[in-house]
Order: structure tokens, then C-alpha cells, then sequence
């Protein structure tokens, strides 16, 4: 569960972990979100603990008598994640669920009809941090900027349509690079980038709680950078494949290692600037681009060192490496 809060007022940050963490809600992680008045607090739990459950029936009972004091209710049912309230009339249910929404609780009707005399109240983590945010800070209101919970079900889809879309990119670039040089070159290509998105890969799992801030989740931002990634890899591949190709055009009885050389030390200079150019402004992203954009600018940030040392050092020895084993001499 992560739920972003933005504060009217500038908050410390770590007063707001302290608070938190008094909730007994197990390993919470808190750290600002946006400006110095915002907090992000993510948590592995989905559903209110049983021990706390009771706290938080109390908390809105107290929150219906200190809007409508004196009313009277009878409590139906309960859920691991709602309590179920049956008041007068349908005006009642109304009225209940508007003050309730004053202190951050989320209520609904049982029903829509006129007679309906039921109120759902839904209790759930996000709920209760905000509850228990607005009693310490009651002169310092805060706004809901978003609340996201992600259950197995929906972690298992994004993994798998994950894995699904970068397979995808790299077999649609080794059959256009299978027609457009040769099928080796290819192979050397896609082994590149599965190389890049791996070892960039490992670099979230390396630097996961050891680095404040770089606590990073694989989001479907985060996948999208890797897409970005491959495509940013195969162009500076492709760029030393066309010049490897040309040597062997013009030169053909030199040695292939030769050609391979001569193609990387002249597209040396160009890889180098496109890529320090780009990192710039990754860098920027990483630093200045907020919460949000984090993981994105961080899979750019490392993926483009690693895309170009492999530009440089694995595509096209890994074309040399066949040619040298399998005794087959390459040729265009």
C-alpha cells in the first residue's frame, strides 16, 4: 500500500517517521514526496492488522460523536476491511458519510434507495495512517495527492507482462538485424541488450536499501524505461555494426578483427558524445525529477553507462568470437 500526502504547512520528515511508526503497522518506509510539505509512506501491508482492527472502530465512532453527537446507531456487521452501520433513516446515512469524509474516512450506502437506513465504512491502511495524521496534526490539514495498493494477483501481471515486452523487443530486433546484416550480427545484438537490461536489472536489486532514496520498485514506469533502454542500446550497436560492415565492403582481404577495430575506434568519439550528452540530462532527471520519475531517470542513468561499455566491448566481439570459432569467414 502507498499513499502520497501533501501538507499546507512544511512538515520534518523525520517527526513524520517517528509518528508512523508508533502505529505498530510493521516496516513502514517514509520519505518526502515533491516539495518539503509532501510525504510518500509505503507499507507491505493491504489490510488493517486484527489487533489494530478495534482501534480503528473506536476511532470512527469517535469521529460519527464528534460530528453528530449523540446519534444513535447500531453497529450490523464487520469485515476484515469494513464495519457495516445501521442508522434512522436515509438522510441520516447521508449525513454520517459527509462528516465521516471530514476525517478521512472512505463511506458508502449500503444501497441507493430512499429507505436504505445502512452505511458501509471501509477501513483500510491508507485510512487509517490518515486518521491517526489528522488527530496529531489537526492545524496542519493535508490533501490525498494519490493512493495505490498492489495485491500479488496484480504484481505476478505487471512481472509477467514485463518480461513479455522486453522478449518481445529483443526477438522483433533480432529478426530486423538477421535481414539487415547478418544473422550473427544479430545474435551479438540481442545478447548486448539482454546483457544491458540484466545488469541494469541487478543494480536496483545492489543498491536496494543501501542508498536512501534508491529504494526502487519495478513499476510499470520503470519497465517502460527499459524499453527506452533497448532501443537506446541497439542504436549505438547498430551504428558500429554499419561501420564494421563497410570495412569489410571496402577492405576484404583484411583481417575481421582489423575491420572490427578500425569500426569502433571511428565511431569511438560519436558513442562517447551522444552518450555524456544524454546522461546529462538523465542526470538532471534523477536529481530534480521528484519521486515520480526516480526509478525511470535511475534504469536510463545506469543503462546508458552499461549500453555504451557494451556497444563498445560485447556486440561486436561477440561476432569476432563466432568467426574465430567457427572457422566461417564472414563476408557482405
Amino acid at each position: 500500500t502507498e499513499i502520497a500526502l501533501e501538507f499546507e504547512k512544511e512538515i520534518e520528515i523525520s517527526d513524520m517517521r517517528n509518528e508512523i511508526a508508533q502505529l505498530s503497522l510493521g516496516n513502514i518506509e517514509v520519505k518526502t514526496f515533491g516539495n518539503s510539505n509532501g510525504i510518500l509512506v509505503r507499507t507491505e501491508l493491504q489490510e488493517v492488522p486484527a489487533a489494530i482492527f478495534p482501534n480503528v472502530v473506536k476511532a470512527i465512532n469517535k469521529s460519527i460523536e464528534k460530528h453528530i453527537p449523540g446519534l444513535q446507531k447500531t453497529e450490523v456487521s464487520r469485515t476484515e476491511n469494513s464495519v457495516v452501520y445501521q442508522v434512522s433513516d436515509n438522510e441520516t446515512v447521508k449525513n454520517v458519510i459527509a462528516q465521516l469524509a471530514k476525517d478521512g474516512f472512505q463511506a458508502t450506502p449500503l444501497s441507493y434507495e430512499d429507505t436504505n437506513t445502512q452505511l458501509t465504512v471501509h477501513v483500510g491502511i491508507a485510512d487509517w495512517i490518515e486518521e491517526n495524521l489528522i488527530e496529531k496534526h489537526p492545524d496542519n490539514p493535508f490533501k490525498v495527492l494519490k493512493e495505490d495498493q498492489v495485491g500479488p494477483k496484480i504484481g505476478n501481471e505487471l512481472k509477467r507482462d514485463a518480461v513479455v515486452a522486453v522478449a518481445f523487443a529483443l526477438l522483433v530486433i533480432l529478426i530486423y538485424l538477421g535481414f539487415r546484416f547478418k544473422f550473427v550480427f544479430s545474435i551479438g545484438a540481442v545478447i548486448t541488450l539482454f546483457h544491458d537490461v540484466m545488469i541494469t536489472l541487478g543494480m536496483f536489486s545492489l543498491l536496494y536499501g543501501l542508498i536512501p532514496g534508491l529504494n526502487l520498485e519495478i513499476s510499470s514506469a520503470v519497465v517502460a524505461a527499459f524499453l527506452a533502454l533497448v532501443g537506446y542500446s541497439i542504436n549505438d550497436t547498430v551504428v558500429v555494426f554499419d561501420r564494421v560492415r563497410e570495412n569489410m565492403k571496402l577492405h576484404k582481404t583484411e583481417e575481421l578483427m582489423k575491420n572490427i577495430n578500425d569500426a569502433i575506434n571511428k565511431t569511438m568519439r560519436r558513442t562517447i558524445i551522444t552518450s555524456v550528452t544524454t546522461l546529462i540530462t538523465v542526470t538532471v532527471l534523477l536529481i530534480f525529477g521528484g519521486d515520480v520519475l526516480r526509478g525511470f531517470a535511475f534504469t536510463l542513468f545506469f543503462g546508458i553507462l552499461i549500453g555504451t561499455y557494451s556497444s563498445i566491448f560485447v556486440s561486436s566481439s561477440f561476432v569476432y568470437e563466432y568467426s574465430t570459432r567457427s572457422k566461417k569467414r564472414i563476408e557482405f
